[in-house]
């Protein structure tokens, strides 16, 4: 297991390496100049824009400034906001909590429906249950995302008033910042009604973004259950007059998630591209709303860092989805 342990470890250097090089040439393709970004409207002059450009680095080639910005990364030093002068990585850390919190309940939705949905529409081949659900798991894959929150936000905020529009809480609830997820830090405040607030605004948004994950975990899932519920092993289950209840969930299930996983793995990277737009439509404030407005800022150190935390958020996902594995199948970790 620990051979199994460092061999996946070893893959994540060169994808480290191939990440910090998209992400510093990224920001350098944007349009814009970040110097005059800084001055605002009152303009520089010509002395102050190459001060400027010399202080920040600007005006070194720019291999060199590759290797700066991957020495001061490898110190832990991401750079400070042209904009707000704060340590990029505090304001990543601040913003962070609200990003995972949406994410997390949107996974949790995604995995729990969709695998139940999935394996009923297994074992219900043909059904009018496996036709439905397969064809609302085919129109939530293809719908777009700022167009489903729209629709959400006026049918049951705008028309039946039910869930708020924007936000994490009500603005009549305050109480400290204790740990950065809402709906913990309303309970600890014990304040009457700050749970409920924070659970409502928080309810749309999940929806929203747990719609891709959710397509594609209910068909992966009948997919895989399918291909294993013609094994050997199954049919010689139920052949012993095992229930029905016991060989789906022992023998067919264990086996079929396999691929499953890989999939809810991969659905970290598209949940992280979804909360873009879904903290922008819900006016959410995470680390997808922050890079948005870091981008039409020109806010270079912003970007570049914003975009190497998330990818190693991402990698870090994978890892575990692959360790994952040696605990689902054994076999694996032999190999």
């Amino acid at each position: 297991m620990i051979r199994f342990i460092l061999s996946k470890l070893l893959y994540l250097v060169p994808t480290f390496i191939g990440i910090t090089i998209i992400a510093f040439s990224f920001v350098r393709i944007l349009p814009g100049d970040p110097v005059l970004l800084m001055a605002g409207e009152r303009g520089v002059t010509p002395e102050r824009h190459a001060e400027l450009s010399a202080q920040l680095g600007y005006d070194q080639p720019i291999v060199l400034q590759y290797f700066d910005f991957l020495a001061r990364l490898l110190q832990g030093d991401m750079g400070n906001s042209l904009v707000t002068k704060k340590p990029v990585l505090d304001e990543f850390l601040t913003l962070f909590p609200a990003t995972v919190e949406l994410g997390l309940c949107a996974i949790i939705i995604a995995t729990v429906i969709g695998v139940t949905v999935g394996v009923f529409a297994a074992i219900r081949r043909g059904s009018w249950f496996d036709q439905i659900s397969m064809t609302l798991a085919l129109v939530g894959f293809s719908m777009p995302i700022f167009w489903w929150g729209l629709l959400l936000i006026i049918f049951f905020s705008g028309i039946l008033g039910w869930t708020p529009v924007s936000g994490r809480i009500s603005l009549l609830y305050y109480f400290p910042n204790v740990t950065g997820f809402m709906l913990i830090d309303s309970l600890l405040s014990g304040q009457k009604g700050a749970f409920t607030s924070a659970l409502s605004h928080l309810i749309l948004p999940s929806l929203v973004l747990a719609t891709i994950p959710l397509a594609v975990i209910a068909r992966q899932t009948r997919s895989a259950m399918l291909e294993v519920m013609g094994e050997d092993y199954v049919r010689t289950a139920r052949a012993k007059g095992m229930p029905q209840y016991r060989v789906i969930g022992i023998h067919a299930l264990r086996n079929a998630m396999v691929p499953v996983v890989t999939t809810i793995g991969l659905q970290i990277g598209v949940l992280m591209a979804g909360a873009i737009l879904t903290e922008t439509i819900f006016s959410w404030p995470g680390i997808g709303k922050w890079m948005i407005d870091s981008i039409s800022r020109r806010d270079y150190p912003v970007v570049q860092s914003g975009l190497l935390l998330i990818a190693a958020l991402v990698m870090i996902v994978n890892l575990l989805v692959d360790l994952t594995y040696g605990l689902i199948n054994p076999r694996i970790r032999v190999k």
